[in-house]
């Protein structure tokens, strides 16, 4: 038996060593692969841009760098193709270092001063390509500014972080397990719900308007008069409320999930120019007005992206009533972009003619580049009120432009000539320039084709036609259910205005009307006596600018390591994740100086404001309107000196 045992006892543990030795072998294989994966991977980006990169002979050369989950990747041309090195970034330490030159510096080492370097490149190169020395143990990066620089320490600690979430369930061949992603997303977390826009909910096709009844409206008006002050028939209204309105251009906002992984700056100032012409061409015909929103009226809608499988989110609120100020933000971290900003709507009567003019600026982010684009908006003219031909146009010279590239583009709306033909109507011309050059000029109408002209090569193409696949390709709209909506919620609000209206009561519709403006107006004399100051619950204005900015804006790039799906609830956009994860501040201008608090939740972030905190709320009851179930109620929110004082010291907080 003694000779037994040990020949029993021998085979057992020779063979939980080859066990244990398979297992090392398989995890080790496994570790490989999900790095390689992920560095292989184009859509597994943190973020990517030119970079200076100080040499051992203490020169500047300038690189193309990309930040994926752990590694750095450094290549001599933006389209990847001359690799430099790759930076193992898990012993990696980032500070920020002083420097005396313009721009921002900051500097990764490891702590030990051994290599950061990996041996082999992304495809399996021995040999990277030949620029300056670089450091081995170090390397010092030089940004365009400050925001920049501040954008990608942000995203290089978030890079560290994403490391260690390389998990089996998470990267299979180099693609996202969506069947982890799904199994999560399925899960029961509170959020909105949305259903489909019918077609006739997004816009009113109304046929030509009786000339007779326009004279209602004149003897209220004279030439020149701004008519936001003026009480406008119901017969003169479309039925659905400005914020409403302002969403219509986002039909086509997968133009701008194209142009955020473009990575040519011209071809993605010309996708950013499409996706705003494309905002256009979709119109109601005849004069027909939308509702001016009462002060503190919110609208949120959603469009579906079957391509990217994301969601692009649009909320909207009324921040001010004199003057009549609307304030927006859209949101697709997924697909990297958000877009903001703040419109002063005017209209102006000249006799036969009335404009209404929209006075304020959009800035779209990408969130992945840091790469802001800044644009205003065209007035719209109608004519033929009294006499000749009734005709709605757009007017007015407009500029996109985007500081970081260089690149911008002037277009001009140009109204119809007096003695223009038929021709002439709704046409539109602009350029595309980087810096002073003009690079491509643009013809056509734009409800229309639109021809693009390329200066190098003299070659002319269709630009934007809104074909029937073009207007049938539209991303599908979302909506909150009415009865699931709040009672300052735009359809909600007008329900008993916009059913008279479609009934073609006018008399309903204009006394459903009144009892809405009037309760607005006694809102505000109570707050005027009371020296209380509205205070928007979904914006807020930054004090030196006077901008208005979305209080829960999340400009983080989109991690597909961590995060699991964007959704809203209660107008408060977040996104599910697997892990907490720092705050990234985009190298967008606003972002970085207008982040305001940060907040964190477990499983969400961005997360929604604290409903409980110390705050008085001021209920002020409306008049009930006919067949109304409970009464309509505005909250005015004013803050205890104390909480001011508590607010103020977490929104400073680094």
């Amino acid at each position: 038996m003694s000779s037994v045992c040990p020949t029993i006892c021998g085979q057992t543990l020779f063979r939980k060593k080859r066990s244990d030795e398979g297992y090392y072998w398989e995890e080790k294989k496994r570790a490989t692969k999900e790095l390689l994966s992920t560095i292989t991977d184009p859509s597994v980006i943190v973020m990517a841009d030119w970079l200076k990169i100080r040499g051992t002979l203490k020169s500047w050369t300038k690189l193309w760098c990309v930040l994926k989950p752990g590694v750095l990747l450094i290549y001599k041309t933006h389209k990847n193709g001359q690799w430099v090195g790759t930076v193992l970034l898990n012993a990696c330490e980032l500070i920020e270092r002083p420097s005396k030159k313009d721009g921002f510096c900051f500097k990764l080492f490891h702590p030990l001063e051994q290599s950061i370097w990996a041996v082999k490149g992304p495809k399996g190169e021995a040999v990277g390509s030949i620029t300056q020395p670089l450091p081995s143990s170090h390397l010092i990066f030089r940004a365009a500014s400050e925001s920049d620089g501040r954008c990608w320490m942000d995203a290089l600690e978030l890079a560290l972080k994403c490391s260690s979430l390389l998990k089996r369930t998470m990267i299979r061949e180099g693609k996202e397990d969506m069947s982890t992603v799904g199994s999560v997303c399925n899960q029961t977390f509170n959020h909105t719900i949305y259903c489909k826009a019918g077609e006739a909910a997004q816009t009113e096709t109304v046929s030509e308007e009786n000339k007779s009844l326009i004279w209602t409206l004149l003897k209220q008006v004279r030439p020149g008069m701004d008519l936001s002050k003026v009480v406008l028939p119901t017969f003169i209204l479309e039925p659905r409320s400005f914020l409403d309105k302002l969403s219509d251009y986002y039909y086509h906002a997968d133009f701008l999930s194209e142009a955020a992984v473009e990575e040519n700056a011209y071809n993605r100032m010309k996708k950013v120019v499409k996706w705003y012409i494309s905002g256009f061409y979709k119109k109601p015909k005849g004069l027909k007005k939308p509702y001016n929103p009462i002060i503190g009226e919110t609208y949120r809608c959603m469009w579906l992206h079957q391509k990217t499988n994301s969601k692009t989110f649009y909320i909207a609120e009324q921040v001010s009533h004199h003057p009549p100020v609307s304030a927006f933000y859209v949101s697709n971290r997924k697909d990297g972009f958000c877009l903001s900003g703040s419109i002063l709507a005017k209209s102006k009567f000249y006799g036969n003619s009335l404009s209404a003019i929209l006075d304020g600026e959009a800035r779209l982010t990408f969130l992945n580049r840091g790469e802001d684009y800044v644009m205003n908006m065209p007035y719209a003219h109608c004519k033929g009120i009294l006499y000749g031909t009734m005709t709605l146009e757009l007017g007015g010279s407009i500029t996109i432009a985007c500081e970081k590239t260089g690149y911008s583009a002037q277009l001009e709306f140009k109204l119809k000539p007096f003695l223009g033909s038929s021709d002439s109507v709704n046409q539109i011309s602009g350029k595309i320039k980087l810096g002073k050059e003009v690079l491509a000029t643009l013809e056509g109408h734009w409800d229309s084709e639109i021809f693009i002209n390329d200066k190098k090569t003299g070659t002319m193409d269709t630009f934007f036609n809104p074909t029937p696949d073009l207007r049938q390709s539209r991303l599908t709209r979302c909506t909150v259910p009415p009865e699931e909506q709040g009672e300052f919620e735009s359809e909600r609000l007008w329900q008993h205005v916009t059913r008279a209206i479609n009934n073609k009561d006018q008399t309903e519709a204009t006394n459903e009307k009144f009892i809405l403006e009037e309760a607005q107006r006694k809102s505000a004399r109570e707050r005027k006596a009371k020296c209380e100051e509205w205070i928007p619950a979904l914006f807020e204005q930054d004090p030196v600018t006077g901008e208005w900015h979305y209080r829960y804006a999340d400009t983080r790039p989109w991690d597909p390591l961590n995060d699991l799906i964007q959704f809203e609830k209660d107008g408060c956009i977040q996104t599910k994740v697997r892990h907490r994860t720092p705050m990234v501040r985009s190298g967008s201008l606003i972002s970085l100086s207008n982040q305001g608090p940060r907040r964190d939740n477990c499983k969400c972030q961005v997360g929604c404001p604290d409903r409980r905190s110390k705050t008085k709320r001021h209920r002020i009851l409306l008049p009930e309107p006919p067949g109304a179930s409970s009464p309509l109620s505005v909250s005015v929110r004013l803050c205890v000196s104390s909480s001011l004082c508590c607010h103020a010291a977490v929104a400073s907080a680094p």
